[in-house]
């Protein structure tokens, strides 16, 4: 229980709101070198977080597991093991190049989808609150003397 609480914590500090600032940082300073670097933390970070939302139902029984995740974290963020920037070049963006279009088609296609179901359920909205509407306006004349 406490290895979980300290895990949360330090991912929060280390592993979010410190690379936050960091890359505030970058932006501001308009230093390409360490924007390129925090964005290829931020991919390989959200494939973490991804990953850790199914790790930590079926291995937080494991022991040392929060203390792992820690040192992961901490293997990403340091500027001496550059963790991230081994992850990102080794392996994540040689998977995105290679299912670079079937993501962008899905993406595509889910926003179609999204839209439309939207536009669906705001019709089927409109056409409900219109049908309430006038029923209770002729209740109400019709109970009118």
């Amino acid at each position: 229980m406490i290895s979980s609480i300290i895990s949360r914590l330090v991912i929060l500090v280390f592993g979010t709101l410190y690379p936050a600032y960091a890359s505030y940082k970058a932006v501001r300073t308009k230093n390409l070198k360490e924007y390129v670097k925090w964005m290829m933390y931020w991919i390989v970070f959200a494939l973490f977080t991804c990953t850790e939302t199914f790790t930590d139902m079926f291995l937080s029984w494991f022991p040392f597991y929060y203390e792992v995740k820690i040192v992961l974290v901490l293997w990403l963020l340091s500027p001496a093991t550059k963790g991230s920037s081994i992850l990102y070049r080794k392996f994540v963006h040689p998977a995105l190049c290679r299912r670079e279009q079937e993501i962008d088609e899905y993406i595509a296609k889910a926003k179609d989808q999204g839209y439309h179901t939207v536009l669906n359920l705001g019709t089927k909205g409109v056409n409900y609150a219109t049908t309430v509407i006038m029923q209770t306006a002729i209740k109400k004349l019709a109970d009118a003397p």
